[in-house]
């Protein structure tokens, strides 16, 4: 069952995690469509240079699940790096149990409101007709951060169950050289 949960929830934060990757090539493209047209040309668009925002957000929020599954995000490696594979699988149980499970709730309770507000009023650029009129996107991102960082983290502790029960947890994919976030 662990084992079933575990790849379930590692293929829907890969395959987000790579889909959204590709926004940084385009981010990179739009950041540098806006500074020609902005410096060669003389000219801008509102819309272009929230876009970046908007994309920096998406690739930020949406693959954090991918940057969980990965062990990219940021820890304090003093003693963990160190432990064995039993060490490590307690500090993650812990860890997700009492850290970061919690913190997801916190933040996507905190934020359902604030995010059913702006979709209420299908909020828009607070530059009116000439930015993107979706900001309600934007915020949605805030829970769908909470759904795979608190997601992975469960395949995470289910993970390190295995592995303290002397069960050989399911890999995650190594990470590709080049590809993904």
């Amino acid at each position: 069952m662990f084992a079933c949960l575990i790849r379930v929830v590692d293929t829907i934060n890969e395959t987000m995690g790579r889909a959204v990757s590709w926004l940084v090539l385009f981010m990179v493209l739009v950041q540098f469509a806006v500074v020609v047209a902005r410096y060669v040309f003389g000219i801008g668009f509102i819309w272009l240079q929230e876009s970046i925002i908007y994309m920096h957000a998406f690739v930020f929020l949406a693959a954090a699940g991918y940057t969980l599954l990965h062990n990219g995000h940021v820890r304090v490696d003093i003693f963990y790096g160190s432990m064995n594979e039993r060490g490590k699988a307690i500090v993650d149980l812990i860890g997700g149990l009492v850290f970061l499970l919690p913190m997801c709730a916190a933040i996507f309770w905190v934020s359902v409101g604030y995010v059913a507000r702006s979709w209420a009023v299908l909020e828009g650029s607070p530059e009116g007709d000439s930015g993107i009129p979706a900001v309600f996107l934007l915020k949605a991102m805030i829970l769908v951060f909470c759904i795979v960082v608190a997601l992975q983290g469960v395949a995470l502790m289910a993970r390190s169950v295995l592995t303290l029960i002397g069960k050989a947890p399911p890999a995650p994919e190594p990470d590709m050289p080049g590809e993904g976030v």
